[in-house]
């Protein structure tokens, strides 16, 4: 059982307003506010990995009172519930105040081993920041998020995590796509869990409102609880710098391993995006099924396509700029600022290189390969290929003898393949010339490429299919699906089907390559 100190209430300004009207919060970053009741409250599935980092047994994970807990019914000894206030901006547009409109914080636990952790229940009733909103989240959302912070952390991307899913008993009215059909769904909560929370956003506000007092505070208060080394070994003068510095690292790390994987999140507001380098807030995500760089899979952004999955390292950085703007009404030195961004170029052109030698099974890059990755890219989008199962055929290739057979399951269409057969041999052979070249063991390079390219990624049509079971009241596709996300880059027997490629029939469902901010 984990211990509360709740060290973000008591040592920042909170709300002296326990109105849970929508308003406008000013001089504090958080404001009290209890989640709302539900009325039949049931446990759907629960991450025993994330619930062991708390010091949870599955005996307490399944008992009533943490049941009441996790559906905002009751409190654990030393919780204590609020919501954070912050801004952002919103697809390249300055939104002012947003904060969490339908997140309600349970506290700050500790663990048996001094870890900190911030649980948070999504979906748990409104808060003065939901504006126009029930703070309510429905099913499918909440399972898409559930297993998506499970299935990230397991393919090695930083990550908020998922300790359990709570469906409530209740309905929702939701319009999934904003054109005028609201429907009654299952409501649920999510209780999502991570070391801080702290977005962006968190200091865009108060530097847009001129509140540098309340910035400062923020500022200490995130160096002292979430950065520690950097208090701990730097000069004052060089801690703002520094912090900055580790923050744009942290960003370029996450979109490279965000690349690496092909994850789009959707919605890269500056709101949504972790001082911690965590992916945070799964909405509109998906994977690259096939291979096209403009995707996205949020319909809301399916004219402009500024999140799409190329764009997403140029937006980050562009982000950052944001928060380098905010920082910059209390740092006197904007040249470490600007050193800040630089290094968030040199990691990610850095790092991205390392990742892209992994994938393609070179033991180091070398600046000629570039030449080689980019006519790879080109052609997966032209013959339509599937860019996971690509990469996990591709480690099957034997570069003496190379052939496109092991590649056959990775194209959508079949004429397609065949139209860029004579391509694709040909890019085999450039291909295996190259890997001949680092005269590594054939099976040695296999082990390494399939460490990095995973054989099962949580694909929009896996996860609708969840959904669809659950709403009929079969849940064990959740657990199934979990089990399997937990090995990614494993092979598991009588699992073949959890790594097929996108099916006919979801390519234009909703809930599969139709999404929204709702999902």
């Amino acid at each position: 059982m984990p211990r509360f100190d709740n060290r973000l209430t008591a040592e920042l300004p909170g709300d002296t307003n326990l109105d849970k009207r929508p308003r406008q919060v000013h001089g504090a970053l958080w404001s009290p506010v209890s989640p709302t009741p539900v009325s039949a409250p049931r446990l759907l599935c629960w991450s025993p990995g994330v619930a062991a980092a708390l010091g949870l047994s599955a005996q307490e994970m399944q008992s009533p009172q943490w049941l009441a807990a996790l559906s905002g019914n009751g409190l654990q000894p030393g919780m204590f519930t609020y919501a954070t206030c912050y801004g952002g901006h919103q697809f390249g547009t300055w939104a002012g105040q947003l904060g969490d409109g339908r997140a309600i914080f349970l506290g700050e636990a500790v663990n048996g081993d001094g870890q900190r952790f911030e649980l948070q229940l999504k979906g748990a009733g409104p808060t003065p920041y939901s504006r126009r909103a029930d703070g309510r989240a429905v099913l499918r959302s909440s399972i898409r998020e559930f297993l998506c912070s499970e299935a990230m952390h397991h393919l090695g991307v930083p990550t908020t995590r998922a300790l359990s899913l709570v469906v409530t008993g209740e309905a929702v009215v939701r319009d999934m796509f904003y054109d005028g059909h609201p429907t009654e769904e299952p409501g649920a909560i999510v209780c999502r869990v991570a070391p801080s929370f702290t977005r962006f956003g968190h200091f865009e506000l108060p530097a847009a409102r001129d509140d540098v007092p309340l910035l400062n505070r923020l500022i200490e208060f995130t160096l002292s609880r979430d950065f520690p080394e950097i208090v701990a070994d730097t000069a004052p003068e060089e801690r703002l710098a520094r912090w900055f510095t580790e923050i744009c690292e942290r960003t370029a790390r996450l979109m490279v391993h965000w690349m690496r994987v092909g994850f789009v999140h959707g919605v890269m507001n500056t709101d949504n995006l972790s001082i911690l380098g965590l992916t945070i807030d799964y909405g509109p995500y998906g994977w690259i099924d096939n291979f096209d760089p403009a995707w996205t899979p949020n319909t809301t952004d399916a004219q402009g396509r500024r999140y799409c999955f190329g764009r997403q390292p140029a937006v980050a950085r562009w982000n950052l700029e944001r928060l380098a703007e905010s920082l910059a009404v209390v740092v006197p030195d904007h040249a470490s600022l600007e050193a800040g961004l630089a290094q968030y170029n040199a990691v990610y052109s850095r790092e991205f290189q390392h990742a892209l030698a992994a994938k393609f099974g070179f033991t180091a890059w070398r600046d000629e390969d570039a030449q080689l990755v980019e006519d790879c890219f080109d052609l997966l989008q032209a013959a339509e290929v599937d860019r996971t199962r690509f990469f996990r055929g591709l480690a099957a290739v034997e570069p003496q003898r190379p052939s496109n057979a092991a590649l056959t399951n990775a194209f959508y269409d079949s004429a397609k393949r065949d139209a860029h057969a004579t391509a694709m041999n040909a890019w085999l052979a450039r291909w295996a010339e190259r890997v001949r070249a680092d005269r590594e063991p054939a099976r040695q390079r296999q082990t390494r490429m399939n460490a990095v390219n995973p054989c099962y990624v949580l694909r929009n049509y896996l996860a609708q299919e969840a959904i669809d079971l659950a709403e009929q009241g079969d849940p064990s596709r959740i657990g199934e699906l979990l089990d399997v996300l937990r090995q990614p880059y494993v092979e598991q027997h009588g699992k073949e089907h959890f790594a097929e490629k996108r099916p006919d029939w979801a390519r234009q469902r909703p809930g599969c390559s139709m999404l929204s901010c709702s999902s």
